[in-house]
């Protein structure tokens, strides 16, 4: 592939996967909507649209079209930058998430991602610890109490549960000894036993840090029972009080791609990845490992959508204490264990 082709299939391929990230991040706030309704014996969206398929269109252009406003005693070049930095982040870490094999069309051989690095778990890392800044700056620079005390319990939180977010993944990297997320898929292929997955959530005890892992991507992505930084019933809306119209859009698209993010992640570390029963023509079995894949974001969509609906939160004390007494010391124990375990086995 020479070098001007392959900068044309890499935009192509950046295109597309902000549409479809975008796209997802709109429709599961509907998704939201029509489950918690349901949940809480409501409707959700009806009116725009069949079964309101068309509010997340409505949402956008009301937030285009709001007034923008900005309070007088913001510090307004933080104040502005902030929702950008939260949402730049956001979706700037789907770019080393494989979604699928690697495909040929026509005469072009390419992968189902947009970069495809070696060490594609510290780069997703990295970039959704930095989305935080965007939070606590935006909090310090509103010039506000409520929320300051959002921005500040946001960075608390980060650091609280990022640890043990982390420790949860060293298992399966001992497991696997890659940092490349697609060798992570690659090393859960086959079987045990003839009929079960081999995926890291069976294997290794790493269902204690599949547990871990999804405690943390829920603190981590600021969702219920952990919506410490946003806590309406206190801080008002926490750390975006003092944002209206495109601004406090950009943190609400921040929040829903962080969720993807965070649900493509477990899905390819504990999970097999897109890996499923897979036969047919060459176009079916290029296109069925995409819909595996997609259909394990849904279900995490699903389960973080119904413990929105079912749980309460969390004082921040219980939550603080959850973080370090509890999921790190597991983490830790986890962790011990599965190096125990692959060193006796070696």
């Amino acid at each position: 592939m020479g070098i001007g082709t392959f900068i044309l299939v890499s935009l192509v391929k950046i295109a597309l996967a902000l549409f479809v990230l975008l796209t997802a991040v709109a429709y599961i706030v509907w998704l939201e909507r029509k489950v918690v309704g349901r949940i809480q014996n409501r409707w959700g969206p009806t009116r725009v649209g069949p079964f309101g398929l068309l509010q997340p269109m409505a949402d956008g252009v009301k937030f285009l079209f709001k007034e923008d406003l900005t309070p007088p005693h913001v510090y307004r070049p933080l104040y502005i930058a902030s929702p950008i930095i939260a949402v730049v982040f956001a979706l700037t870490s789907i770019a080393v998430i494989p979604v699928g094999n690697w495909v040929q069309i026509g005469p072009i051989y390419t992968a189902l991602q947009i970069a495809d690095v070696n060490i594609g778990l510290l780069i997703v890392l990295g970039i959704t610890s930095l989305g935080v800044y965007g939070i606590a700056l935006s909090g310090w620079s509103s010039n506000s109490k409520y929320s300051l005390l959002g921005g500040l319990r946001a960075s608390a939180q980060m650091i609280s549960y990022e640890i043990a977010l982390g420790l949860s993944l060293v298992g399966v990297l001992i497991l696997s000894g890659s940092l490349s997320l697609r060798e992570i898929v690659q090393a859960q292929s086959g079987h045990f036993w003839g009929f079960i997955p081999n995926w890291n959530i069976f294997r290794g005890g790493q269902f204690v840090a599949f547990f871990i892992y999804l405690m943390a991507a829920y603190a981590e992505t600021n969702r219920i029972p952990f919506d410490l930084p946003e806590a309406e019933t206190e801080l008002v809306a926490g750390y975006h009080t003092e944002y209206s119209a495109m601004k406090f859009a950009m943190f609400f698209m921040a929040e829903y791609a962080n969720m993807v993010t965070v649900a493509c992640l477990a899905s390819l570390m504990f999970l097999g990845g897109w890996s499923g029963p897979v036969a047919g023509p060459p176009i079916v079995q290029a296109i069925l490992p995409v819909l595996w894949f997609c259909l394990r974001i849904f279900i995490f969509m699903f389960i973080y959508i119904w413990v929105r609906g079912t749980l309460p939160r969390f004082r921040y004390d219980q939550l603080m204490s959850f973080g370090w007494k509890f999921l790190l010391p597991l983490a830790i124990a986890n962790l011990v264990i599965t190096a125990l375990v692959v060193a006796l086995k070696s």
